[in-house]
């Protein structure tokens, strides 16, 4: 297999530098609080995985004080902070050509879906992909694996077929569990590091490099798949 048939996104550090927009709907969240935040580096590793396990490490265990500055984050980010995002230069060429090659295209983000859906609309490739998944506005924690197990079931696709894209140590995690090849991207919100620890299958540094990896045959086996993702 020269490509993969599914393709999957995630979205913040991998599509799109959302900093800024982020960082904004930050500043104003925790200012209705009245709690300081951390330096600029240290919310950069905030982008990614859900808030409700990174504000406890500046607002403590108040779970009450957690739920109402992330009530103040969502109110602020969907009304400007969402559209504080550039698409990284190059990515839109990958976009093209993975559609040129007949591949289906998703995003997969712990982003609250709603929030998710309107970014990839606005974005200049955004009707290439075919589906959006992303966290419910309830929910306390967003599993990458879970996400991925039904992108797969909705594409009806093998884990052996498909590949998961992205910055963070969850993006390759989730598609370990799953089977799934995973290339991470060393120039979004995470580290080479964070990235190889985790298991990354390859890394790519440029949106060229991932292009060209896309291209390789996956060196994932079918036997490495679980079970419970297989099927019967």
């Amino acid at each position: 297999m020269k490509s993969p048939q599914l393709v999957l996104f995630d979205l913040d550090g991998t599509l799109i530098d959302s900093a800024a927009g982020i960082f904004s709907s930050l500043d104003h969240a925790f200012a209705q609080v009245g709690v300081a935040l951390p330096p600029r580096e240290v919310l950069r590793g905030w982008i990614g995985p859900p808030f409700h396990q990174s504000f406890p490490s500046v607002l403590g265990d108040d779970a009450q004080l957690v739920e109402t500055t992330i009530a103040h984050y969502r109110e602020h980010y969907i009304a400007t902070g969402w559209s504080g995002h550039s698409v990284y230069p190059g990515v839109a060429e990958v976009i093209a050509g993975l559609v040129a090659n007949g591949c289906r295209l998703a995003v997969v983000t712990t982003k609250v879906i709603v929030q998710a859906r309107k970014i990839v609309a606005a974005l200049p490739f955004g009707s290439a992909f075919t589906q959006v998944y992303g966290a419910e506005p309830e929910t306390t924690h967003s599993a990458k694996a879970e996400m991925i197990a039904q992108a797969l079931r909705d594409f009806a696709t093998l884990p052996e077929h498909a590949a998961m894209i992205g910055d963070r140590h969850f993006d390759i995690a989730g598609a370990r569990a799953t089977g799934v090849r995973a290339i991470g991207v060393s120039w979004g919100f995470g580290s080479v590091e964070e990235l190889t620890q985790a298991g990354a299958h390859a890394l790519a540094h440029t949106p060229h490099d991932l292009a060209r990896l896309l291209a390789m045959p996956s060196t994932v086996s079918a036997a490495a798949v679980p079970a419970a993702v297989r099927g019967p």
